[in-house]
């Protein structure tokens, strides 16, 4: 099974990069399945129905989110109808919507993908390492191929779930920094890794924002509204090659396209 892991789609350009890029790689990879995170691709901040929808046409099979996914009202009544978005497994008990779920892949095996919070510079949500014990245990025997997206802050907290789920899931991919890591890799268990995918988004800002805007809040330290650069775009993203028979990952390829 051949999965594409797409880093956090920002804005307008990410949303065009999907568009004008997708059905090729789809095509060119051999894909089986697609999954992006779209926790910035309203105007950086969340997701709403009618960019989901646009973009499930474009070729994504399933929204990973992660701390911007209640930014739009919209999201809370859609995510509970809308099982192919995720948010955060780790949420408390009685948030809207499902932190993992299971997805039919054609006619092969079914996919398990798992969406899970990072604690450290971030929310303090339940433990990751925790939930993720307990969703383990809930999918047991149910299917061989996972995916974890772990959107997090810190490399460390990332590596040192990588090392915990390692032989565990079928792959670990990192996201929210929007700066794509050189460190993948098929851990010594079979787990493919990456600290992070990075991001689908404008080329020429400061992690999806305007750079003038970010410079000068660094500069005066006076508070500025962010608005996501509107420039030519990156497209970020890892593909991940599982074996079906025994859920470890056989490859795991990095993609960096620009406009």
């Amino acid at each position: 099974m051949r999965i594409l892991m797409i880093g956090d789609i920002v804005g307008r350009p990410g949303r065009r990069a999907i568009l004008d890029n997708l059905s090729y790689i789809r095509g060119e990879l051999n894909l089986d399945f697609v999954i992006a995170n779209g926790e910035n691709a309203a105007g950086g901040h969340g997701i709403t129905r009618e960019i989901a929808r646009e973009l499930f046409a474009a070729g994504i099979d399933v929204f990973t989110m992660g701390n911007h996914v209640w930014n739009k009202k919209e999201i809370f009544e859609y995510i509970q109808k809308e099982k192919r978005i995720l948010r955060p497994a780790n949420y408390p008990p009685g948030t809207p919507g499902s932190g993992y779920n299971f997805f039919n892949v054609g006619a092969g095996p079914t996919l398990a993908i798992i969406n899970i919070s990072g604690r450290v510079f971030m929310q303090e949500l339940d433990c990751p390492f925790r939930k993720v014990d307990e969703i383990l245990k809930e999918i047991d025997n149910k299917t061989k191929i996972i995916f974890v997206d772990f959107h997090a802050e810190a490399t460390s907290e990332k590596v040192a779930m990588g090392w915990y789920l390692d032989g565990r899931v079928s792959a670990i991919c990192g996201t929210h920094t929007h700066v794509q890591t050189a460190d993948e890799r098929i851990l010594p268990k079979g787990s493919a890794y990456i600290t992070d995918v990075g991001m689908t988004g404008p080329r020429d800002s400061v992690i999806g924002v305007e750079t003038e805007i970010v410079l000068e809040k660094f500069v005066t330290q006076l508070p500025r509204r962010f608005e996501v650069a509107d420039t030519n775009y990156q497209l970020n993203a890892v593909m991940v090659e599982v074996d079906e028979s025994t859920g470890r990952a056989l490859e795991i390829e990095r993609i960096f396209n620009l406009e």
